[in-house]
């Protein structure tokens, strides 16, 4: 993969940033490569920080669904360093190994359930072609309320910024 394409901003070394960075560390306890990518940007790094908050820490989605989502996302996307860093924090929302290792796979199996194949099939439709049916969306909307339905959708976006901005800019460990 290479090398970053923009410098890794330690953090410490810009005072203004110093806000930003204790955001960051509040909530994610440390700054990471990626939030060291976006730091070179004081107001991306902020709204970044929010928006993934609330993705990943303010919604009703269930936290199994959730990381199955950015798992599935990552493996579309090529995204090596989103599935490494998500798939921890997915066994320990209660993913099994044997899920994870299936989301590698080009179709969907029985590895899921009705709930988990629905919403991956929603993942698959927005990150490869993304148009939704209608019918999935139909099927969705008798699953999901309004607020229900846009958490989910913005889950699936947020985390294909995520990692298009990961593979764009050669982020890795």
């Amino acid at each position: 993969m290479g090398t970053a394409r923009v410098p890794l901003v330690q953090p410490g070394t810009r005072p203004e940033l110093t806000e930003i960075e204790g955001r960051i560390l509040a909530e994610r306890g440390r700054v990471s490569p990626l939030y060291q990518v976006l730091l070179n940007s004081g107001p991306i790094a902020s709204g970044w920080e929010r928006l993934l908050t609330a993705v990943r820490n303010q919604t009703a989605i269930p936290a199994d669904l959730r990381e199955l989502v950015i798992l599935r996302v990552a493996v579309l996307n090529r995204a090596a360093f989103e599935f490494d860093a998500h798939a921890p924090i997915a066994m320990r929302e209660g993913v099994d190994a044997g899920k994870i290792e299936a989301l590698r796979r080009p179709a969907l199996d029985d590895s899921f359930d009705e709930r988990e194949r629905l919403v991956l099939r929603l993942t698959d439709a927005m990150t490869r072609d993304l148009e939704v049916p209608d019918a999935l969306m139909d099927t969705l909307q008798q699953h999901y309320d309004p607020r229900g339905l846009v958490e989910l959708v913005a889950t699936v976006a947020a985390y294909n910024m995520v990692s298009r901005l990961l593979v764009a800019l050669r982020v890795a460990h």
